[in-house]
């Protein structure tokens, strides 16, 4: 039985993905980008020889290109004066590194982060009947717009902590882990949890993966998502009323996604008992809101109370502790430590990462019982990953973010940030599929996305967008020192023979810096 979407959400496994790249506008006129890119490819000519570097300033930059949102010049000066390895332990425990008062001051002013799940219904979610009145459809369409402010809050939280926040690495794994258990801002009514959701999965993303993987299945996000409130026994009446049945949609992604993966050795019996285990996990009626909380409620009289035969396993019905058990199962099983194994190595160090780094992180997952932090380790400390420089191109996100960190963006204003990774086809918490953005070269890379990029380059480089108010050009000179280590000769000899004005777009427009 295939797995059945909702109407606004395409199949993970058919048709145009999300992260397939498209043109989607221009920023500044095309002949301005197309200058530059003209450069860049004359650039190719130029036989000027390669620059001796200094392999520690390389590493440097590729340290900042994996763990981080890409260097500034205050992080390379960092790892400068404390080491490589001593900035990645630092990482690895982001609770010990104090954020800037500019940073929490933005995020305090973002009231909506500050509610959990039911407090954000009730605030912003539909209108209910109250004393025998109903809302009028105006009143409904107020409501809506009013809880826009939510996604707009988390979109700039999360533009935010990538750009300013010195816990680079955790930033950066929320983005990965976000992707991972990915979640549509744009079906029903996630808009009101999406900040939320990102909020529980932060706190787990360096913990074990069994708590990360709890708090995605309690979530309303996610339960709403993939389905799972219409999951029910069969018989059994559904929360509008009406009869209701199986629903495979989150049984067959928590399988297949989320721990085993699709290759993981599961059969269609297992998603059909996952499916009948999950029965009754679903959200608290509107007319029954305590006053804050997860949201997440289990009901007995929707629950299938039959035996199970799940992943070679006996599960005896036992309300919802048997939904407890098959997650259990699920992050113990030596299939979810290969296949998160092979995501992170994808992520951090190649498209097609080597088999045997991949075998020792999974190996490291099981020792561990999937302590994320200890595969982290492991991983940084891989030569697989040392010797991995520019392996990786940048996802439009990572390009966005980096060339605002190596410019030395500051501004309260993410709107045109956020404007550009959604013309180059990655809008922040808009994958409507549940597998994800991709992340590889084969998703983003195409000549109309790269002058796409070398348009948002030269923008930004010429201080173009309204980040902040008053914004100037970008020094050369200044990025130079922070990027030079990490551009080719050919590139170099290209900005030298430029005009001023068009060395810094030179730069963050450079097939060098398209890589990470």
């Amino acid at each position: 039985m295939a797995t059945q979407l909702p109407k606004s959400v395409v199949p993970a496994k058919a048709g145009t993905h999300c992260s397939a790249a498209r043109v989607l506008g221009r920023w500044i006129p095309a002949f301005a980008g197309m200058t530059v890119l003209l450069v860049l490819l004359l650039a190719a000519l130029f036989s000027k020889a390669e620059a001796a570097e200094r392999a520690s300033d390389r590493q440097i930059l590729h340290v900042l290109d994996r763990l981080a949102f890409g260097p500034t010049a205050a992080d390379v000066r960092h790892i400068k004066a404390i080491g490589i390895d001593r900035y990645i332990a630092e990482q690895l425990e982001p609770e010990s590194i104090p954020e800037p008062s500019g940073l929490t001051e933005r995020l305090s002013g973002l009231e909506t982060l500050k509610l959990d799940p039911v407090q954000l219904f009730a605030e912003y979610g539909p209108l209910r009947a109250t004393d025998g009145a109903t809302p009028t459809p105006e009143d409904q369409k107020a409501r809506r717009q009013r809880s826009r402010l939510i996604l707009e809050q988390a979109q700039a939280a999360r533009v935010w902590r990538a750009l300013y926040s010195p816990r680079q690495l955790q930033e950066v794994v929320v983005d990965f882990w976000y992707n991972h258990f990915n979640v549509f801002a744009g079906k029903g009514l996630d808009r009101l949890w999406i900040g939320a959701y990102e909020e529980a999965i932060r706190r787990h993303v360096l913990g074990k993966f069994r708590d990360l993987l709890g708090a995605t299945a309690h979530h309303p996000a996610m339960l709403v998502y993939l389905d799972n409130v219409q999951n029910a026994a069969p018989g059994s009446k559904g929360l509008n009323g009406r009869e209701a049945g199986i629903n495979e949609n989150y049984a067959r992604e928590l399988i297949e996604l989320h721990t085993l993966g699709a290759d993981g050795g599961y059969t269609q019996d297992d998603v059909v008992a996952l499916s009948r285990i999950l029965t009754g996990w679903s959200l608290v009626r509107p007319n029954a809101l305590p006053e804050k909380g997860s949201g997440f409620r289990f009901y007995p009289a929707r629950h299938d109370n039959g035996g199970k035969h799940f992943l070679g396993h006996d599960i005896a019905g036992n309300g919802e502790a048997e939904g407890e058990a098959a997650l259990d199962l699920l992050a113990k099983s030596p299939a979810t430590a290969r296949h998160l194994a092979a995501k992170l190595a994808q992520y951090f160090v190649a498209d097609q990462p080597p088999s045997a780094l991949v075998d020792r992180l999974a190996a490291r997952f099981i020792e561990t019982d999937g302590d994320i932090k200890s595969v982290l380790q492991a991983l940084f400390a891989s030569r697989e990953f040392r010797e991995s420089s520019a392996a990786k191109y940048k996802s439009p996100y990572r390009f966005v973010l980096s060339a605002a960190r190596a410019a030395g963006v500051t501004g309260d204003n993410p709107k045109p940030l956020l404007g550009a990774m959604a013309r180059l086809g990655q809008p922040l918490y808009r994958c409507a599929t549940p597998d994800g953005y991709r992340d590889s070269e084969a998703a983003w890379l195409s000549p109309d996305a790269s002058l796409l990029r070398v348009n948002f380059a030269t923008a930004l480089a010429g201080g173009k967008l309204p980040i902040a108010e008053g914004a100037e050009p970008v020094g050369a000179a200044s990025l130079l020192a922070t990027l030079g280590s990490g551009l080719s000769g050919k590139t170099r000899a290209a900005v030298a023979k430029a005009p001023a004005e068009l060395q810094a777009a030179l730069m963050l427009g450079s097939p060098d810096f398209m890589r990470r």
